[in-house]
């Protein structure tokens, strides 16, 4: 059964993001006949991505009608559904900056992504333009699913879901550092091969195979389920898929058996806490109130690797050769046959095609999925995918330490949010007063001017 629909991916020019989702949109047979409709305001990315889709709709006989458009506001009429994954950039020079501006001062962030004063320069650059789509989709097609994979995850469905009517579902694919760690902790009992060089979950070119290795054994035979915040969700229950029996107990006994070395944090705050930090610890570093003492240095301590920015940088620039190679028909697309769209897929085709499917995380507004969190706040839970939309899970309660750490970040997201939208410096700063990196309200005023002085051009609502 084909479902044509219209769907629109903006920010369609991403070397990785963006073959990705392209490929398994193309070559699903449910969405055959379907318009897709590609947006970037890179000309030379858009054009070879362009290029791609069109060779792919033809070797896959997928009879799709693609168009590229330089501006989101040409391709959003009609959409059921639009796929967002812009970033205000270029990306890694900027999260560099978001980095060293506040050391000038004596801050030195854990990671600077999606957390910490970083998260807020971070957030602020891209919620500017995501609202603009978000209000031009309430004008052109105000009924469309909005998906979301831009950083920061919760404070971007946040903006949308409290600042516009759209509906925002966010996607992430890092509850499978989940899976990983238990893979690795439970080779011998569920004979899963780890493979020699695997150190952690860190965003590093060389851990990568390697998790992704662990990931592929380990998903078909256990399911977890998890709550929390993007990045910051923590497992409530181990299941083996064969059995039904819970896992949990032994898994807690053998990952204190695993080499203190992998994923210390991760392992202190397993301790501490008792219930097991999903997103690894380079992700879980950017939350916690206590990885940014500067006499201290607990990033030394847990080994917390930053981003390597110019590596990544140069990787994004060979990607996009790649891609254009794939283009011209001078490289073979085989290995785009097995390209995960981490989820978007399967909203587009359950809610398209009125089927039932379970997701084992998204981003929706907290309606009650999460007992002890705000109302209306960015939650991430499993959920539920058919043709009437995407619902969430209810999870129930969180132990109540863990519900305050992230009622903590879940307070300091919705300020920057708010700043961001509004342009309001009172609350900007608010939000750094409130986060755990910031420890001086001198140092939080200037690092905010810094950041709002520096990326001026980017934040003309704090210059009105």
């Amino acid at each position: 059964m084909t479902l044509p629909t219209k769907i629109t991916v903006i920010g369609a020019g991403s070397a990785s993001f963006g073959e990705n989702t392209l490929s398994a949109i193309v070559r699903s047979k449910k969405l055959r006949g379907s318009t897709l409709a590609l947006v970037d305001r890179n000309a030379q990315s858009l054009e070879i991505v362009h290029r791609l889709a069109e060779r792919l709709n033809r070797e896959w006989n997928s009879e799709m009608n693609i168009t590229a458009h330089s501006h989101h506001a040409e391709a959003l009429a009609g959409s059921n559904f639009v796929v967002n994954a812009i970033e205000v950039g270029a990306r890694e020079g900027l999260w560099k900056n978001d980095f060293e501006i506040p050391i000038k001062y004596g801050v030195r962030q854990p990671y600077s992504e999606n957390g910490g004063p970083g998260g807020f320069a971070h957030a602020a650059r891209n919620i500017g333009p995501i609202m603009q789509i978000a209000r031009d989709m309430e004008q052109a097609c105000p009924h469309a699913w909005l998906i979301n994979f831009t950083n920061p995850m919760i404070r971007i469905c946040d903006a949308i879901n409290r600042h516009s009517s759209i509906k925002a579902v966010g996607l992430c694919h890092q509850i499978y550092a989940g899976y990983a760690m238990v893979g690795v902790a439970l080779a011998k009992e569920l004979d899963i091969e780890v493979p020699e060089g695997l150190t952690g979950m860190h965003a590093a070119m060389d851990q990568h195979p390697l998790q992704h290795r662990v990931r592929e054994q380990i998903v078909p035979l256990i399911n977890i389920r998890a709550a929390g915040l993007n990045h910051f969700t923590w497992i409530l229950s181990i299941q083996d898929r064969r059995t039904g029996e819970d896992l949990y107990p032994l898994f807690r006994e053998r990952f204190f058996e695993l080499d203190p070395n992998f994923e210390p944090l991760t392992r202190d705050i397993f301790s501490a806490f008792g219930l097991f930090p999903v997103p690894g610890d380079t992700h879980l570093c950017e939350y916690l109130p206590w990885l940014s003492d500067p006499v201290t240095k607990p990033w030394e301590r847990y080994n917390i690797r930053l981003y390597d920015w110019d590596l990544f940088a140069s990787i994004r620039d060979f990607e996009l050769d790649r891609l254009n190679d794939m283009a011209n028909g001078n490289m073979t697309v085989e290995a785009s046959l097995d390209t995960d769209s981490e989820g978007a897929l399967e909203m587009i085709e359950n809610v398209a095609g009125g089927s039932t499917h379970y997701h084992l995380a998204a981003n929706l507004p907290n309606v009650g999925q999460i007992d002890n969190l705000p109302y209306g706040c960015t939650v991430e839970t499993p959920i539920i995918v058919d043709g009437a939309g995407i619902h969430p899970v209810h999870v129930g309660t969180l132990p109540e330490a863990i519900a305050e750490l992230c009622r903590r970040e879940t307070t300091v997201a919705q300020l920057g949010v708010d700043a961001a939208v509004e342009g309001d410096r009172e609350k900007a700063l608010q939000c750094f007063l409130l986060d755990p990196v910031t420890t001086d309200i001198d140092i939080a005023k200037k690092i905010l001017d810094d950041y709002l002085t520096s990326y001026k051009e980017y934040l003309p609502q704090f210059w009105k």
